[in-house]
């Protein structure tokens, strides 16, 4: 790769152990920050995060990346009101967020399965957050959450 290569890094977590490879930090206090999706933005997408009435909304691509916008404290909520998302994006940033105390479901508020009888897609959508899950989570529009079927 080269004398200036610059590496990634590694992140994990383990549910009563803790998580590791970055510095854990808290959203700013009063701030309503919320990120969502770079390319799959929607009518859907759009209504939800206006009914947030965030502050700064912060455009990423990247399950993973969303969840470290949380755990970094550049976001205080991960919201995307579209089925797009499949397991397998939202799996190991899961036990990362769990580890370090925090919440992700679908918008419904419904936890998410791993095992194989259910489907790979996150069909209802996502809704993560590293602190006050239950904010956001009274914020979703019933019209969003109708329109996304687990």
């Amino acid at each position: 790769a080269g004398a200036n290569a610059v590496l990634g890094r590694t992140i994990w977590g383990v549910l009563g152990m803790g998580a590791f490879g970055f510095q854990l930090t808290e959203a700013p206090a009063g701030k309503h920050i919320v990120v969502t999706t770079r390319s799959h933005s929607s009518a859907l997408v759009n209504e939800c995060i206006t009914a947030l009435n965030p502050d700064h909304v912060i455009r990423v691509g990247g399950a993973g990346n969303k969840i470290i916008q949380l755990i970094e404290g550049k976001a205080s909520a991960y919201v995307f009101a579209s089925p797009g998302c499949k397991k397998w994006d939202t799996c190991a940033p899961e036990a990362i967020l769990h580890a370090v105390g925090g919440k992700i479901t679908d918008i419904r508020g419904n936890p998410f399965q791993y095992n194989k009888e259910v489907k790979h897609m996150n069909s209802a959508g996502v809704l993560a957050t590293l602190r006050n899950y239950d904010y956001y989570a009274s914020r979703i529009p019933n019209t969003v959450k109708e329109s996304l079927v687990p």
